[in-house]
């Protein structure tokens, strides 16, 4: 009888599972035993880091857009559709276009969505660049932006690569002072806990390099309300913030697939955190952004993810029993401003340790953007 693999979602961790599942089992896709099939809404796959770039005019959105297709092993079975419900007990799912998709092992990397609409005057008061076309619009409203107030605000957490609200305001002190305007303009980076990050070692590294550049930090802001017209954040805490550009990292939900099927709250799926197998239902995984796991929700963690589901389908599907695990992996460039960054690694088990900052690390960031279809091919 053939095993039917059903994958939801065509991003990183997807992309890269689907791969190295061809390769894992490519003696059964052959011989008919295992059938593949990846799910995506859309005919395109997305590098979502890119958009950092655009929001400063170093890269195009075509630059981080490629078809699905082409990143795609050809034995792999793509249907390009809307998942519209999951029966878990029956091994189904349910397609846009009223039809059946069956399986016997399912991954779920439906990945995050932002969803700013949750805090009232978020979606005309500010921008962000955690989509295509959020970027393009905050690249118009910085080249335009020569004196004023530029305000971060991490609004929603956890969210999608944790270290680009660090990044983005290290990058525009760099930016504008190249522009000759940095002593027109302030610079205010929100955080809503104690610190400038979630991760210690991060917050100790930009705390000393956000003074010397005469970065202003509020900490323990919790964004609740923005006024566009007035341009005033308002905390929980009970402060107002002023601002003439206000950049905000919006809060971030699930799919609603997730929360409907009834495998996690919020839209995360619940996960055993070392075998990423559903707490709610069997043959069930989730990995990347999907998934609960105390990981950042970033391409590294997805792609590690992948490696350990593909393994874990591949020993269950020739009857053996499962033996892959993930640790927490994550490893993560940071940008330092305009030609430098550092590099961190770090595990369930492991604190990062953040270095110095170098052109090298730089550069060595900017060669993987460039080579990450390659990764989404499962080659690296």
């Amino acid at each position: 009888m053939t095993e039917r693999i059903a994958i939801v979602g065509g991003g990183t961790g997807g992309s890269v599972l689907a791969n190295r599942l061809a390769d894992g089992l490519a003696s059964e896709l052959d011989a008919g035993d295992v059938e593949v099939t990846l799910v995506n809404e859309s005919t395109d796959h997305v590098y979502k880091p890119v958009w950092l770039y655009v929001a400063f005019g170093q890269r195009d959105v075509s630059d981080g857009v490629r078809p699905l297709a082409d990143l795609v092993d050809p034995r792999i079975d793509l249907v390009y559709d809307r998942v519209e419900g999951i029966d878990t007990d029956g091994k189904r799912l349910t397609l846009r276009d009223g039809s059946d998709l069956s399986y016997d092992h399912l991954v779920l990397a439906t990945g995050a969505t932002i969803t700013p609409e949750e805090v009232p005057g978020l979606v005309e008061g500010a921008h962000n660049f955690y989509s295509a076309d959020g970027a393009e619009r905050l690249r118009d409203a910085l080249a335009d932006f020569t004196e004023g107030h530029l305000v971060l605000s991490v609004v929603g957490s956890p969210h999608m690569c944790p270290a680009a609200p660090v990044e983005f305001v290290m990058m525009a002190d760099e930016w504008f002072r190249e522009r000759g305007v940095r002593d027109q303009v302030d610079i205010t980076y929100t955080y809503p806990i104690q610190r400038l990050h979630g991760k210690v070692p991060v917050h100790d590294w930009a705390e000393p390099r956000f003074a010397e550049r005469d970065i202003d930090a509020v900490t323990f802001f919790n964004a609740e309300e923005v006024d566009p017209e007035a341009g005033v954040v308002h905390s929980m805490e009970g402060e107002e913030l002023d601002y003439d550009l206000l950049v905000a990292i919006p809060p971030h939900r699930g799919d609603e697939l997730v929360m409907d099927s009834g495998l996690g709250d919020g839209g995360w799926v619940e996960v055993d955190k070392h075998t990423l197998e559903a707490k709610h239902a069997d043959d069930v995984y989730a990995l990347g952004d999907a998934s609960d796991v105390p990981a950042p929700k970033a391409g590294s963690a997805a792609h590690y993810q992948a490696s350990v589901v593909a393994e874990r389908i591949a020993s269950r599907v020739r009857d053996r029993v499962p033996t892959a695990t993930y640790d927490g992996k994550t490893v993560c460039f940071l940008e330092a401003g305009m030609d430098s960054a550092t590099f961190l690694s770090f595990d369930y088990e492991t604190e990062p340790v953040v270095r110095d900052e170098s052109k090298f690390v730089h550069w060595a960031k900017l060669a993987y953007n460039e080579s990450y279809w390659l990764t989404a091919r499962g080659l690296l």
